[in-house]
């Protein structure tokens, strides 16, 4: 695909420099449908990012669309804070009938304010209020957000790095497979737990990604969900799923950890629970937790009501038989493990390994830079993706739920053309 360099001086000159994808993709992009974006120049580029797992329902999704050109027409209220709303009722409603009750979840929500980090601290907040201690558990590799509680419990030494003043009150286990099987799981947790000279301070709570995608897709087995969630109850721990970037239906149903059988005390919900890519989150959580004193926790943004409307339509649309959105999705992951299969058999040398759940998947190389060439390529050959993993080693795979079979397949062939062609490149 032949671009025209575009003028990039204004983002370069007033923007900062802790932009980040605008440096991978060097396009100015002017609209979107579905799982395409398309640059101010008319240059088509299908898309496998989708907004970092925030639009797992394409881009303006004509249903979610309508609904929000609807409310807005006739002046419904776009700032509330907390107050009682329509659009709130109507989504609350909708996720209680259609996400909460058919999964016997007994959760209250929470609106913490309008990203994944908000939710993260008010899970973690909630947390040591309820046991009154201070130390949170998390895992090698995990990563939960960029404000200050989120990076205590990130494991990314770069982004740590950027906080600029010690990180206090984490302390990281090994994820699952950390040893690769050489070592039975929890074995050092627990011993922990259980010496009183271990200096481990008992702790309110363990923060867990079932899949963790800024880590390198690293997939968390359902025996081993299990067996924290078994650790956690024995040993009067709270257990928090964050599901920011795998829920929604990313790994298949709706919330990632349906697959191992457990209910979490508290989960935080993100990116695509607006379905548009509109800014909302939620921390949910078992009604006895509920201790928080009104208004103890607050926030100007927690109540985005056109992120309402839109979430409550992607429910009503997607949810209302979560059945057929979950065989669509584990469908569409069968697709993509097949040509992941073909492209580790053609490249033995090359690919360490691919791995995945759903519509989240990551090719890893033995030499890590190998995933940013990849990368880099498939861009010039019109599709949009990320790299992953503490060194950024993994290709990552994340493209909308929503995604035909022949576009799917067209990217996937991309993927593969463009790992060919970065054979021996430097």
């Amino acid at each position: 695909m032949t671009i025209t360099q575009p003028d990039l001086s204004v983002f370069e000159t007033v923007e900062s420099e802790v932009r980040s994808y605008c440096r991978s993709w060097p396009a100015v992009f002017d609209r979107a449908q579905g799982s395409r974006m398309y640059d101010e120049d008319g240059h088509a580029y299908l898309d496998f990012f989708a907004g970092a797992g925030s639009l797992n329902y394409g881009h303006n999704n004509p249903v979610l669309k309508r609904a929000l050109i609807d409310y807005l027409e006739r002046d419904g209220v776009t700032h509330g804070l907390d107050m009682s709303t329509a659009a709130k009722r109507a989504f609350l409603q909708a996720f209680q009938d259609l996400v909460l009750r058919p999964r016997e979840l007994p959760y209250k929500v929470m609106f913490p304010g309008p990203t994944g980090t908000n939710a993260v601290e008010a899970a973690l907040k909630l947390a040591r209020k309820v046991k009154g201690r201070e130390s949170i558990v998390s895992f090698t590799n995990a990563f939960h957000g960029m404000s200050l509680g989120s990076l205590a419990v990130t494991g990314n030494a770069f982004k740590r790095a950027g906080a600029g003043i010690p990180l206090v009150h984490g302390t990281p286990m090994p994820f699952d497979n950390y040893f690769e099987g050489t070592v039975p799981d929890f074995l050092w947790f627990e011993r922990l737990l259980e010496d009183q000279g271990s200096g481990l301070n008992k702790p309110a709570a363990v923060i867990v990604e079932s899949v963790q995608g800024e880590g390198g897709i690293n997939v968390a087995r359902p025996e081993w969900l299990r067996a924290l969630a078994d650790l956690c109850a024995r040993q009067d721990m709270l257990l928090i799923v964050d599901d920011i970037q795998m829920g929604c239906g990313r790994t298949g149903a709706f919330f990632s950890f349906e697959e191992a059988g457990i209910v979490p005390d508290i989960v935080t919900v993100s990116k695509s629970i607006s379905g548009y890519g509109l800014p909302m989150s939620l921390c949910l959580f078992r009604p006895e937790l509920d201790i928080w004193e009104p208004g103890e926790h607050n926030g100007t943004f927690r109540g985005n009501n056109p992120a309402f409307v839109t979430a409550a339509a992607a429910l009503e649309t997607y949810w209302s038989d979560g059945s057929a959105m979950e065989k669509q999705t584990r469908a569409r992951g069968e697709q993509v493990e097949e040509a992941l299969i073909s492209i580790t058999e053609e490249n033995l040398a090359d690919v360490k390994e691919y791995r995945g759940r759903g519509l989240v998947w990551g090719l890893e190389f033995h030499e890590k830079a190998r995933a940013g060439r990849v990368a880099r390529r498939a861009f010039e050959l019109g599709l949009l993706i990320e790299t992953s993993g503490p060194e950024s080693e993994v290709v990552k795979l994340l493209p909308a739920l929503t995604i035909t079979p022949e576009e799917l397949d067209e990217g996937l062939r991309i993927v593969a053309r463009a790992v060919r062609e970065t054979v021996g490149t430097i």
